[in-house]
C-alpha cells in the first residue's frame, strides 16, 4: 500500500503541486479548498442557526436557495481535496485524523441532504414553530461541519509530518 501511495506522490502533477514555486500550485489549490469549505460550512451554518432560532423573523424557505451554492462548494472541495491528498498521500492516508475529518465531512453531507428532504419539503415550514426534528438536524449539522473544519486544520499538527518520513507531531 505504501508503494502505491509513494507512486502517487511521485507523479509529475503531485510534485508540481507540492514543489512548484508558482502561486498557481499549492497556494491556489489550498485557497480554493478554503473557499469551498466556506461555501459548504458557512451557508450550512446560516441555515442551521436560523433553524435554531437566530433571526426568527427571517423566513426559512428562501434559504433553500443556498443549496446549489453549498453543492458547488462541496464540488470545489472534492476536486481540491483530492488534489491535495494525492500530492501528500503517504502523510494524509496514514494519519488517523484524516479519517476523522472524512467521517465528519460525509456525515455533514448526509445531514445536509436529509435536512433538505425533512425540513424544506415540510408544507408547514414558516407557518409555525420550527420542529424538534429540524432543530436536531441543525445541531447535528453544526457538529459535523465544526468537526470537519477542526479535524482538517489539525492535520497539519497531528500525526506524520509532510515530507519527513518517520517524523511525527506529538
Amino acid at each position: 500500500m505504501m508503494d502505491f501511495l509513494s507512486r502517487l506522490e511521485q507523479l509529475q502533477f503531485s510534485r508540481w503541486v507540492l514543489e512548484s514555486g508558482t502561486i498557481w500550485a499549492y497556494p491556489t489549490i489550498l485557497f480554493m479548498h478554503s473557499i469551498g469549505m466556506a461555501l459548504v460550512a458557512g451557508f450550512n451554518a446560516v441555515i442551521d442557526l436560523r433553524l435554531l432560532g437566530f433571526s426568527p423573523k427571517t423566513p426559512v424557505r428562501p434559504l433553500e436557495r443556498l443549496y446549489p451554492l453549498m453543492w458547488w462548494g462541496f464540488a470545489i472541495n472534492a476536486v481540491t481535496g483530492t488534489t491535495l491528498l494525492i500530492a501528500d498521500a503517504t502523510t494524509k492516508l496514514t494519519n488517523p485524523d484524516f479519517y476523522v475529518k472524512m467521517v465528519f465531512v460525509f456525515s455533514g453531507v448526509a445531514v445536509l441532504a436529509i435536512m433538505r428532504k425533512k425540513v424544506f419539503r415540510d408544507p408547514q415550514l414558516d407557518q409555525g414553530p420550527i420542529s424538534g426534528t429540524a432543530k436536531g438536524l441543525a445541531w447535528l449539522s453544526l457538529i459535523c461541519w465544526i468537526g470537519a473544519v477542526t479535524a482538517g486544520r489539525l492535520l497539519a499538527y497531528v500525526g506524520p509530518v509532510s515530507g519527513l518520513p518517520g517524523l511525527k507531531n506529538r
